[in-house]
């Protein structure tokens, strides 16, 4: 059995693990990937808008992996519409990168599980395998990190490279044309990075598990017989 020490620091481990899980599906639910203001150029050119006018030609947008919500500003006040990636939007994006982000993301949903396990293993006894120990903790916490940040770094490379929030806000218009003034990535995104820094610090814990603790040894006082006890 392990010592109170490493399960401590191993039940951390499995805390860090599951709230990984946790933030991953939080991400994956909530549609607050992004966010951002669209001009409506179409509108601005009709009109000639100058500076001062252009506000009323500025509407928003934001989104996650599965849906999200426009807000139109063309000149005649803001139209609300909701629109949903799968299954007809989904064609207009880059559609091998966005179902690429969605594989990692539940792939890294498996990994946080099973990281979870190998801590929770350590910490209820000593495996026999070394591959089972700690090296084992932190391979799958470096295999799960990891596949975060790749997702993450796939859906900025979706933002940049392949401008995701224009085709969005231009999807299924025929009359109006939007440009992307501002993007700001929003929670959903942040959380992400978070569950990635939680198998980082997955790290951190494993190793400080490891670290000896000093031996308390107590001193045995000799007992010392003299002539007296003895006569007692």
């Amino acid at each position: 059995m392990p010592g109170w020490f490493k399960k401590a620091w191993y039940g951390l481990a499995s805390f860090l693990s599951f709230s990984s899980f946790l933030l991953i599906i939080v991400a994956l639910a909530v549609p607050h990937w992004l966010s951002g203001k669209i001009l409506c150029q179409t509108g601005v050119d009709l009109v000639n808008a100058t500076d001062p006018e252009l506000v009323k030609f500025i509407g928003d947008i934001y989104y996650g992996l599965f849906r999200g919500c426009k807000v139109r500003q063309c000149g005649l006040g803001g139209r609300r519409s909701q629109f949903t990636i799968f299954p007809h939007l989904v064609k207009e994006l880059h559609t091998g990168l966005h179902v690429t982000i969605l594989l990692l993301l539940f792939l890294a949903l498996a990994l946080a599980l099973v990281s979870m396990g190998f801590a929770v293993l350590n910490m209820v006894q000593v495996p026999y395998r070394a591959v089972n120990g700690p090296g084992g903790i932190c391979l799958w916490n470096v295999l799960a990190g990891g596949v975060v940040a790749l997702a993450i770094a796939s859906f900025m490379a979706a933002v940049r490279s392949h401008h995701l929030t224009e085709r969005i806000a231009n999807f299924q218009e025929k009359l109006f044309q939007f440009v992307v003034v501002e993007e700001r990535y929003e929670e959903s995104f942040w959380i992400c990075v978070a569950s990635a820094s939680a198998h980082a610090a997955n790290l951190v814990v494993v190793a400080i598990s490891q670290i000896p603790l000093p031996e308390i040894k107590t001193k045995i006082e000799e007992a010392t017989v003299t002539a007296e006890d003895i006569l007692y």
